[in-house]
Order: C-alpha cells, then structure tokens, then sequence
C-alpha cells in the first residue's frame, strides 16, 4: 500500500520498469525497449508486470526513459474522470517524443481502452494501439502489424483468460514484496463503477498456480505477497482433478498460501463486505504470517444510498462485519473507500457517513468525491445532482475526521512492540529503514548494521504523525 494513510485512492505516480530484467534465473539483455506507465489500482500495477513478461519473451527490455523506447505503453484507470484527463495528457507528451522518432509505438492498455478507443486511436490520433485487460498475450501480434503500419485494437473480454501461467517480470521491485492476481474481473454491479464493463466477468486463477508463484517468490527471497483481486473474498476454484466437486473458498486459499513458509508474510486486497466470512476471520487469527490488516470498502454510511449504489448491504450488515473482525481478530487494522456526494447524497446520508467513521474508526482510508462514469449503471439511472462545491465541502468534513481517527490508530500504538519487515530505507534518508507493521501501519526507524532489507525486526514506537508510526529496533 502508498506509504501515506489520508490521500484519494486514485494513485497516479507513474511506476518505471528496470533496464536488465531477471526472470527464470537468467539475466538477458534484450534489444527492444519496453516503458510502462501505470495509473490507478494495485491490479493494473500487476498487469504491467504480466505485459512486461509477455514482451520480454519477444525480445524486449524495459527502460526507465520513455524517450529511449521503442515501445511506450501507459495502463489506464478509468475510476474517475481526473485520471482520464492526465492519461490524456501524459499521452501528449508521448506523441511529442515520437515526433522526434516516427517509428516508436504508443499504445494505451487497460481500463481506459474500451470506452475511449475511438478517442484515442482516431479523432486525437494519439497512439496506434489499443489492447484491453484480456487481450496481453495478442500484444506481439499486434506491434507487428503497427510496424506494417495499421492502427490495432483488442478490446475483447474473455471469461477464461487469468494469465496464471505468466511469471510476472517484477518491475521496481525491491525484491522483498509482491503482488499475485489471484482472480481477474468482477460480478458486482456497483452502480458507480466501470470495472465489470472494463474487466469483464469473475474469474478466479488455479489455487496451485497461485501457490507456486508464492513459492518461486519466495525460494527468490521475497517475504511478503499481497493477493489481488476485485473482490477476493468470492475466490472459488474447483480443480480438474477434483472428482468430488470440492471448492476451493478464498479462507482455504490464504492457508495454503501462508503454508507455504512461516517467513513468508501474506497480506490481500480488496474485500467486499457482503462476502466476508467469518471463515476467513478465523484464517487469519490462526497464521502468524497472515497480516491482521483488512481493506472493507464501506463508500457510504447510509443504507439509503448504499442501496442506490447497488452495494447488496446495509449499515447495520457493514456494522456486523466490523463487529466480527473485532471480535475474531482483536488487533486487525481495518482500512476503507468513502465516496462523498454520490446521487441525491443529503445532509442526512453525509451525517451517516462520518458516524460510520465515529463507529469504526479506520486506521485509514481513501477517500474521494462521486465522479459520474459514463457507461455505469448511475450514469444512466440517477442525476449526478449533488453540487460540485458540496462534494469537496462534505469530502474535507471527512477527511478532517479520518485524519484524526489516523492519528489516534498511531498513537495506540506507541510503546508497543512490532514485528516488521524491512522493505528499504526511508524516503527522507537513508539512515533510517522503514516496512509496516501487521496492521498495515507505516514505520520508520535508524538503520542498525546488523539487519538488512529483507529481515524481520522487532521495533518499539515512539511516536507518529498521522501516517507514520516512528520507532526504534529493540534486539
């Protein structure tokens, strides 16, 4: 996750690949250049790593100068119409720098490619392909017959394809975490979201190819994996082999991934709260390695607006589900999305919504105003009718109350201990080492000689600010 807790979900920093690529042990100094951009979720991040792979075995490297490549690709987010808008910009830069290289190739990948293929391809002419979430593995095929000079597009969604037998090429990895895409898709039908139109229908991966990944990551020397999904809590696979028409749930997934080694941190992302079980609860207060640290999306505290969000719970179901977190897993960070002026959105229903916040007290949360998506089931049933000036007003409410409740998770835990993983030094200097807690909780503390990246330290807290628990390494 971002190292700061309060800040909208939409994480633009584009993500840079690495000019040597290492996979299956061998190091090959490809002669083609590759540069990936990546906007928006944590998915999009792992199919960059997926595309890289896919290339790699087609002669190319990645570069972190988008004016060597000869392939530029930038990963789309389509969550909010701001993300959009700096794609489209970032893209005018791209078409600048082939100005000066007529023969490099711009492609738009991802979320973005089917809604605004069109757009991009022949009113802006802006790139020469464009290839939706399903369609990676076509990416060879169709740079060939761009350099033939047509303009591409495959934009078609697969109700198989999970790409589970690609070994992802980790880029800006600092070889400590990893991300697995456990499934692709989504079936929910949130009214304000795009990503069933964009991704496609649930699909979930092999529970073996997911556990050999988690075991190759590990024999490399990573020691944490975030599993990914839409909705990781409605993971089911049933295995060929398996006669007795046995599923595999996401509870029985997340124990063979933590079986895998005891050094070996387990970490997954998003849940939805409709199906969250109780036996995926107990999973994780029966592995040390599986972090006590959830993500339950909330959007709103109103069951009114809830409803309209076709959301299939309540504030009261919401309210159980934290209440059994609570329960089952005393020390779990629980983290959130919040959604601010989404259609006909009262004083009531905002008032609901920063009670919510009262009640749970999330240790963070990202937190946004309603941004209407065309295609969506809101864009066609509801006016996007709250003012823009309400939005932000109630959004800076929100924030201002999640802010505090950040700062009070932090200071509960000051004076105590932590187990946590080195993932690299500070941002701010290179004496201090930083990794996060079980709860997910960001730490900084002085380098000691005697540890390295990689390692598992006990630190104590001293003190914080509202995104950051500082410490120190106790022996």
């Amino acid at each position: 996750m971002l190292e700061l807790n309060i800040q909208s979900k939409e994480h633009d920093e584009a993500r840079q690949g690495e000019a040597l690529l290492l996979k299956n042990d061998l190091l090959i100094n490809n002669s083609r250049k590759l540069y990936i951009e990546s906007y928006g979720c944590q998915m999009n991040f792992a199919d960059s790593e997926i595309v890289a792979s896919i290339l790699f075995d087609h002669g190319f490297e990645t570069t972190g100068t988008f004016n060597d490549a000869d392939v530029i690709f930038i990963n789309t987010c389509s969550i909010r119409e701001n993300a959009e808008q700096r794609v489209r910009k970032r893209l005018t830069d791209f078409k600048t720098a082939k100005s000066q290289n007529p023969g490099m190739i711009i492609g738009v990948l991802g979320c973005m490619a089917e809604r605004l293929k069109s757009k991009f391809l022949d009113e802006e002419k802006l790139v020469d392909l464009v290839v939706g979430p399903d369609a990676y593995r076509d990416l060879p095929n169709l740079i060939g017959k761009v350099e033939e000079g047509s303009r591409e597009v495959n934009v078609l969604l697969s109700r198989e394809e999970t790409y589970a037998d690609i070994s992802p090429v980790r880029l800006n990895s600092n070889g400590i975490t990893a991300f697995i895409s456990i499934m692709r898709g989504c079936d929910n039908m949130c009214s304000f979201c795009v990503v069933p139109f964009t991704r496609g229908r649930e699909r979930s991966r092999s529970a073996e190819s997911i556990v050999k990944e988690a075991r190759d990551l590990f024999e490399a020397g990573y020691r944490e994996v975030t599993l990914l999904g839409q909705n990781v809590d409605s993971y089911k696979y049933k295995a060929d082999d398996k006669e007795d028409g046995a599923v595999i749930s996401f509870a029985d997934l997340l124990a063979m991934v933590a079986d895998v080694d005891p050094l070996l941190r387990v970490r997954f992302s998003t849940s939805h709260p409709k199906d969250l079980t109780d036996d995926v609860l107990y999973t994780i207060a029966k592995y040390s390695n599986i972090c006590n640290s959830i993500h339950l999306p909330v959007q709103s505290g109103s069951s009114r607006v809830l409803d309209l969000m076709n959301r299939t719970y309540t504030r009261e179901w919401y309210i159980d589900r934290i209440n059994a977190i609570r329960k089952i897993v005393p020390n779990c960070g629980i983290s959130t999305d919040i959604i601010s002026g989404f259609c006909t959105e009262t004083e009531q229903d905002h008032e609901d919504t920063l009670s919510i916040i009262d009640l749970v007290q999330f240790d963070y949360a990202y937190m946004f105003t309603y941004s209407e998506r065309p295609g969506t089931l809101a864009a066609k049933r509801f006016e996007d009718d709250v003012p823009e000036e309400t939005k932000k007003r109630r959004l800076t409410e929100i924030v201002n109350k999640q802010r505090s409740y950040s700062l009070k998770r932090l200071e509960s835990q000051v004076g105590k201990t932590h187990k946590v993983l080195i993932e690299g030094f500070s941002k701010r200097s290179d004496q201090d080492f930083c990794g996060r807690n079980d709860q997910n909780a960001m730490v900084v503390f002085p380098v000691v000689d005697s540890y390295k990246i990689g390692d598992y330290v006990t630190v104590i807290g001293e003190t914080c600010t509202s995104a950051t628990l500082i410490g120190k390494i106790i022996e």
